[in-house]
């Protein structure tokens, strides 16, 4: 009874409750089917390029929430109103409307400029599977990109029992290199975590501590590779105590990505209303196009449409295509569409007309 009691903590509840099956397979149109289903069959939407695939997972329901069975959970301690008591982890990331930085590097460079691929890899939880599949879309093999998976459902850096993501990452790039990680983890991370034979609570000191210096493992492993690392925050969330914990873990992470010269890609300006409310539907549109209306969110409110993580993922993608084009060699035509009239064989007065 006590360990029934203890797995279902109202934070385990709402954390799981991200991990149900609705949610993911509404944000990939793929209702009615789990969580593991829905990401399984992503391939009919965007093929994987990359083999690695999700182990099944048997699971037991607790008050109305699927709980993974080899998973440890860490609930949390005290009212809502205690969990942050530093200023610093309180909402506060200022809305930025400025694209991310392009990714850089000689080595990046020179590989473009030989006309090889560049090679993406998305690491993270459920919402990392969504990014994947939305970049996997707007960085087409046809134009040079390939977007591999290396997100897994219900893992994170409070998990570590379960599944220790540093070590599947070092797993995976032994076999599939990459050239830029994208990174977005959290959903499942609002919790505490165990330190020795106590939880730590969430941003707690001691919480801080072990995340950080686990975040900071994960990142110095990928840069050591020469890996371009960027992270991508998460959006704001339907529920008001859930969306709080959120925020302020998005502020932990972005504090942490200062201090490792990451950048952080924030999410929340994307997914507000103009009153900088949490809105299901939202005006989108590429480019300058024309905007309409259009579902951005799952049901649950905690996942995105296909079409959300889509706009989460445009300004990223974008910077990456623009870094791609500078860097790789150019055709004929390319060339001679940039040349300035100056330098064209065509000058005179012919190009002065």
């Amino acid at each position: 009874m006590k360990s029934a009691r203890f797995l279902a903590d109202r934070a385990v509840v709402l954390l799981l409750g991200v991990a149900v099956g609705v949610a993911i397979g509404y944000a990939f149109g793929l209702t009615g089917k789990s969580e593991e289903q829905s990401v399984s069959n992503t391939t009919s939407i965007a093929p994987a390029i990359t083999t690695s695939t999700s182990n099944e997972i048997s699971n037991t329901t607790i008050s109305g929430s699927t709980v993974t069975a080899n998973e440890t959970f860490v609930p949390q301690t005290g009212p809502q109103k205690d969990l942050v008591q530093n200023e610093a982890y309180k909402p506060s990331i200022p809305m930025q409307s400025s694209l991310p930085p392009a990714p850089s590097g000689a080595t990046l460079a020179k590989k473009l400029a030989q006309g090889e691929a560049l090679r993406v890899g998305v690491f993270g939880d459920s919402y990392g599977d969504g990014l994947w599949s939305a970049l996997y879309r707007l960085l087409p093999a046809k134009e040079g990109f390939r977007v591999l998976k290396f997100s897994q459902q219900s893992t994170g850096f409070t998990r570590y029992q379960s599944q220790n993501v540093e070590e599947k990452a070092k797993s995976d790039l032994a076999t599939q290199p990459i050239d830029i990680a994208i990174i977005c983890f959290g959903a499942n991370d609002v919790q505490g975590v165990l330190v020795g034979h106590h939880a730590a609570p969430l941003l707690s000191a001691e919480w801080r501590q072990v995340i950080g210096d686990r975040i900071e493992n994960f990142v110095a492993m990928l840069k050591q590779k020469g890996i371009a690392v960027y992270w991508v925050g998460l959006p704001v969330m339907r529920k008001p105590a859930f969306d709080a914990d959120i925020s302020n873990m998005n502020n932990f992470y972005a504090a942490e990505m200062a201090k490792l010269n990451v950048p952080f890609i924030e999410t929340r300006s994307l997914t507000v209303d103009g009153q900088g409310q949490y809105a299901p539907y939202l005006l989108d549109g590429a480019g300058d196009g024309p905007k309409k209306m259009t579902l951005m969110r799952a049901n649950d409110g905690v996942h995105m449409s296909m079409t959300g993580y889509i706009r989460l993922s445009r300004g990223l993608a974008s910077q990456i295509k623009h870094f791609a084009d500078q860097n790789r060699p150019k055709s004929d035509n390319e060339m001679a569409s940039q040349m300035s009239p100056v330098s064209s064989p065509n000058n005179g007065k012919e190009s002065n007309r």
